[in-house]
């Protein structure tokens, strides 16, 4: 059975459909950029709700500050770091979560996987996204796909998620592709950027259970 996480929920209906569908992990952007970006105080209270699943934490290139914040008002299982933040900070933003740090990194071409290397047993899990286009003012959620095939040749020892462009109609081709064991969705299961669709969460589900 591959995991899912469905990321960047933002209401009390949003982590319901998400855990109905099964959901292990729910994703809570904290990034005032995105369209799905939320406080830390509302990510608080939206993890009081999560009754089955674990609670992620997005942030990019959080300072000390902000992590503590985080902290106090969600309490994460983790922390998905999606910045251009080091292994050295990787280590740093540990204590802030209570099971560890996810650390996403965005994918291109072979080449990008290199990246890699210095987070593997830094992280605890690491996520592979869709490098942004250029000037693009957000590091994911932008529904861009990859070669997904890049990631079958992986070889790291921590546990990771596939990530970028997955819908309903394409997962089971990706995972397929990247050998993929868990999945991060958030565009793909939206109405509009930021609006969660609860009859597309259960469709990426049930997709994703037939393959």
């Amino acid at each position: 059975m591959t995991d899912i996480k469905f990321c960047g929920l933002k209401t009390g209906r949003d982590i319901a459909a998400a855990e109905k569908a099964g959901a292990r992990w729910t994703g809570y952007v904290i990034f005032p950029k995105s369209p799905r970006h939320v406080s830390p105080v509302l990510a608080g209270e939206l993890c009081h709700l999560a009754k089955s699943s674990e609670t992620v934490a997005v942030t990019v290139n959080p300072d000390d500050d902000l992590l503590a914040m985080i902290r106090d008002a969600m309490r994460p299982d983790w922390i998905q770091l999606h910045g251009s933040e080091s292994p050295q900070r990787v280590v740093q933003a540990r204590a802030y979560a209570k099971r560890g740090i996810i650390k996403a990194l965005p994918v291109a071409e072979a080449s990008d996987l290199d990246a890699a290397r210095p987070y593997d047993r830094v992280a605890d899990m690491l996520l592979f996204d869709a490098k942004p286009p250029a000037g693009a003012d957000r590091p994911g959620g932008l529904g861009h796909g990859y070669d997904y095939g890049l990631l079958k040749s992986l070889q790291i020892s921590v546990p990771w998620l596939l990530s970028g462009g997955l819908d309903d109609t394409n997962v089971c081709a990706a995972v397929a592709a990247a050998g993929a064991v868990a999945v991060d969705v958030s565009s793909g299961i939206e109405s509009a950027p930021g609006i969660k669709d609860a009859a597309r969460i259960a469709g990426f589900a049930a997709s994703l259970a037939d393959c």
